[in-house]
């Protein structure tokens, strides 16, 4: 499934409506009626009976009033309320507004706080329907509007009054999630067609409550033909670019995957990434890290090959084993470097003159990030194909930005980076965003809290490089190793709790939820 911004999804109506002849009216009844089977689906009419509709001025108001008409078929209780002059809709809203005063309802208009608070209290609703903007704002709610909104807030903390969004829930931002003055808190919402951007970062997702897709008309393949190259990287696409494992088989058919990892002081990091590789089915793993930390891995994780390389006077890599890494380099089919790698000065010269000669696909990640945000531009110059896979502090260092503008705005975070460095780049976090140099982007369907703890990125490192060992596009090793990473936390905290679990406790779940996968297939 795609993921669209305000503009984008705005752009895919006008095209169905002008240029394939779905009728606008159609999808507005569609939308409405979507609405109403998703209000009676979860919150019955037996318990829940009586419904007040809080209408905008714009479209978002029209699939309010169809919403309100389908209400009252499925047998709940239901008045409207219009936060604008009747004199002010246009379209098909006035269509709809016409046609719910000929059935004999008569909407009340309300403009200011305390109207709408007397028809609030005397009506006492056990559900209201937040019709008001939907995606269209893109400007902060002010005035008897913003009073409106804090007081339909207000009712559902007090009264423990359902509250359902229209598409979107009024006043956070469609395409980021940022909250416009104040908005509306939702326990449902109920969207059209495709996800929006905002639906998914916060704060505006503990806005969104329960998320609900609803298609109201389109034709399927024009749609995801034309929707951007941007998907909700969940179950149903990992199931698609999954490659199984069938017939014969053998350890050269999946790659041999090199971590350059590990330093005095850091020697988890390298461990850690090379657990993640063999976990997600590397066919062999080779961890090169100091003669000190060689015996300690090798008696740690028998599994893992082992390269003892020469280390300077701080414990960490020295840059005399660059031939030697380049050699090592030769058979490999993928590299990560940097977690746990240091950051002498040795360690820099290593990382930039290796990575300029290697041919092997690359990630990049911890150190290996500290270091390339010194000079970022010539990322873009290596040779090698890239993944970077920064967190939101990386990313700063990297961008020269502050970490509330890329926090604000993850999606456009990740694009600058992948122009600056010419990678495909893994921005961490909540819902975690993919961006490609060919223009897809992902976003992580998991929002898992529990993977905050030092060790769980190393994890993912190893598990998108044994993707990209395995020779999975750039693009799909890192969606599908985010996606793995996801489930594999999010599996830990149903069972152990929400936070507190180890990151070799993450990387020893992933074959449990490749099985899932396999099994889950057609």
């Amino acid at each position: 499934m795609q993921v669209v911004k305000a503009s984008e999804m705005k752009a895919l109506d006008e095209w169905f409506i002008k240029e394939v002849g779905v009728p606008a009216e159609m999808l507005m009844e569609r939308a409405g009626l979507s609405v109403a089977e998703a209000i009676f689906e979860a919150y019955p009419v037996e318990t829940y009976g009586s419904v007040l509709v809080v209408c905008g001025p714009g479209n978002n108001g029209g699939d309010g009033m169809v919403c309100a008409r389908h209400l009252v078929n499925l047998g709940y209780e239901v008045e409207v309320v219009l936060l604008a002059e009747k004199e002010t809709y246009q379209g098909e809203a006035l269509t709809n507004l016409k046609v719910l005063e000929n059935l004999g309802f008569m909407p009340e208009e309300v403009g200011y706080i305390v109207e709408f608070r007397k028809v609030l209290y005397d009506f006492s609703p056990e559900i209201m329907v937040d019709a008001i903007f939907g995606t269209g704002l893109k400007r902060p709610i002010e005035g008897n509007l913003a009073a409106i909104v804090e007081e339909i807030n207000l009712y559902r903390e007090n009264r423990g009054c359902k509250v359902v969004a229209v598409d979107m829930p009024s006043g956070v931002c469609a395409d980021t999630g940022e909250v416009l003055g104040t908005a509306v808190k939702a326990d449902l919402t109920v969207t059209f067609e495709l996800p929006k951007l905002g639906q998914f970062f916060y704060p505006g997702k503990e806005y969104v409550g329960r998320l609900k897709v609803c298609p109201i008309g389109f034709f399927k393949p024009l749609l995801e033909k034309r929707a951007p190259k941007r998907y909700l990287i969940d179950l149903e696409w990992a199931k698609k670019v999954f490659r199984p494992r069938k017939g014969y088989t053998h350890k050269g058919l999946f790659g041999h995957l090199l971590v350059l990892a590990g330093s005095k002081g850091k020697s988890g990091a390298g461990l850690l990434s090379a657990l993640g590789g063999l976990r997600a089915g590397a066919g062999l793993v080779t961890l090169a890290s100091t003669k000190t930390l060689q015996p300690v891995y090798a008696s740690m994780l028998p599994e893992v090959l082992t390269s003892g390389l020469e280390e300077g006077l701080t414990g960490e890599v020295s840059y005399t084993n660059l031939e030697s890494l380049l050699d090592l380099c030769e058979k490999k089919t993928a590299l990560v470097v940097g977690p746990g790698l240091g950051l002498g000065e040795e360690v820099k010269r290593l990382f930039w003159e290796l990575l300029e000669r290697v041919k092997v696909p690359v990630l990049i990640d911890a150190d290996g990030l500290t270091i390339a945000s010194e000079k970022p531009e010539r990322l873009k110059e290596l040779p090698c194909p890239k993944v970077l896979t920064p967190h939101p502090g990386e990313a700063e260092r990297l961008l020269k930005i502050s970490k509330r503008e890329i926090l604000r705005d993850p999606v456009t975070a990740a694009k600058k980076l992948v122009d600056l460095t010419g990678a495909v780049v893994v921005l961490k976090g909540p819902h975690t965003v993919i961006s490609s140099t060919d223009g897809r982007e992902g976003i992580s369907v998991w929002d898992v809290p529990g993977l905050s703890q030092g060790g769980t990125g190393d994890v993912l490192s190893g598990v998108i490089g044994a993707l990209m060992s395995q020779r999975y596009d750039l693009f799909e090793a890192a969606c599908l190793g985010v996606f793995l990473h996801g489930w594999a936390g999010e599996k830990l905290a149903s069972e152990k709790g929400p936070f507190g679990y180890l990151a070799s406790e993450v990387a020893n779940k992933i074959p449990e939820v490749l099985k899932e996968i396999c099994d889950d297939r057609p």
